[in-house]
């Protein structure tokens, strides 16, 4: 578990309490990035999702100018509905504790901080996040392309239930262009351009690599054609 990058997101804008779970959070966590209020964290957050850089943990206030804690999380929940959050604030009401529940909030921190509390629920955390994350990437390994094959991502090898279908370099290769974003229909010029690096090779080049997959799979096609559009994986 020791390759997977944490990464944190602290949105406060008070400096000394900000500092001090910079420092804090930088001594667990790979990688910190910082807000200093609600709509700048939204926006770090949101360009790090569009990049597909997402967050392990959130750690905000509540008050904040321009877009309160809670109203930024609901917004983040939006985009992504797993993500975990920590509330820090000065505030003991039991509104905002209220209006958190639900929203995926793990943990609520009450300044002044109290370090050891902090560093113990961070820890917590962390072999949470690493052991999520690896749940995480033996699954996304084997892609079950319907009921009866599967595609394991970091062979790149084909199965049948546990039995091995041989496939060519460009057999496999087209196989790793359908499952990539497996719900979109890839287009002939996309296979092509993944498959032989130049969108000019012949359509009768293409379908003939399609059509060994197809006769490897017969017994429960995956290969779905889109009459104009391309191809997918169904």
């Amino acid at each position: 578990m020791s390759d997977l990058i944490t990464r944190v997101l602290l949105v406060e804008d008070e400096e000394d309490a900000r500092e001090i779970l910079e420092f804090y959070l930088d001594t667990i966590f790979d990688e910190v990035e910082i807000a200093c209020d609600g709509q700048e964290g939204l926006d770090l957050y949101t360009k790090s999702y569009e990049e597909n850089k997402a967050f392990d943990l959130v750690l905000t206030d509540i008050k904040m100018p321009n877009k309160d804690g809670l109203s930024m999380i609901d917004d983040i929940t939006a985009l992504n509905e797993n993500q975990k959050f920590i509330i820090v604030s000065a505030y003991k009401d039991e509104e905002y504790l209220f209006r958190s529940i639900g929203l995926n909030v793990i943990s609520y921190f009450v300044k002044p901080l109290e370090v050891k509390n902090i560093m113990e629920m961070l820890k917590k955390v962390k072999t949470k996040v690493l052991e999520d994350k690896s749940k995480q990437e033996v699954q996304v390994e084997l892609i079950n392309l319907n009921e009866t094959y599967s595609f394991n991502t970091k062979t790149n090898l084909l199965y049948k239930g546990e039995e091995l279908i041989n496939l060519s370099k460009k057999e496999t290769l087209l196989i790793q262009a359908l499952i990539t974003n497996i719900k979109e229909i890839k287009t002939k010029e996309f296979l092509k351009e993944f498959i032989w690096n130049d969108d000019k090779t012949s359509d009768a080049t293409m379908r003939t690599v399609i059509k060994r997959v197809k006769d490897k799979v017969v017994d429960d096609d995956f290969i779905v054609s889109k009459k104009g559009l391309g191809y997918i994986i169904e």
